[in-house]
């Protein structure tokens, strides 16, 4: 079994940390009002993020995001070598998945942690 990093999540609006390891951005849109230097990433995989039609029908909605993690979680199915890409790199380093939605919980980084820390421990 090999030893990873942890895998986390914060929004892309908090300052950047020495911790924060490699720093990927997850989301499909830009986020408002972050230029590209302030972001300091590693990484914007937008292709790893909801499709739009995911994206736009979840509308940040608490109440939807039980069957958002399950339509995410299909749609990653056939992202296979992105997700094992941030796999590889997280036994290198600390992850840091970054999202500009306001809700910290209900957000595709949310998911996308999860399946790689479970991948993690297989």
């Amino acid at each position: 079994m090999c030893n990873y990093y942890p895998v986390k999540t914060k929004r892309i609006y908090e300052e950047p940390a020495a911790q924060d390891g490699y720093r990927v951005l997850v989301d499909r849109l830009w986020p408002r009002g972050v230029s590209k230097e302030d972001a300091q990433l590693d990484a914007w995989l937008k292709e790893i993020a909801p499709s739009d039609d995911l994206r736009k029908w979840f509308n940040h909605d608490p109440d939807k995001f039980e069957e958002f993690k399950q339509r995410y979680n299909q749609e990653l199915r056939d992202k296979e070598e992105l997700l094992v890409k941030l796999l590889k790199k997280s036994a290198e380093t600390p992850v840091t998945l970054l999202y500009a939605a306001k809700d910290t919980q209900h957000n595709q980084a949310v998911v996308l942690a999860e399946w790689l820390r479970s991948k993690q421990h297989e």
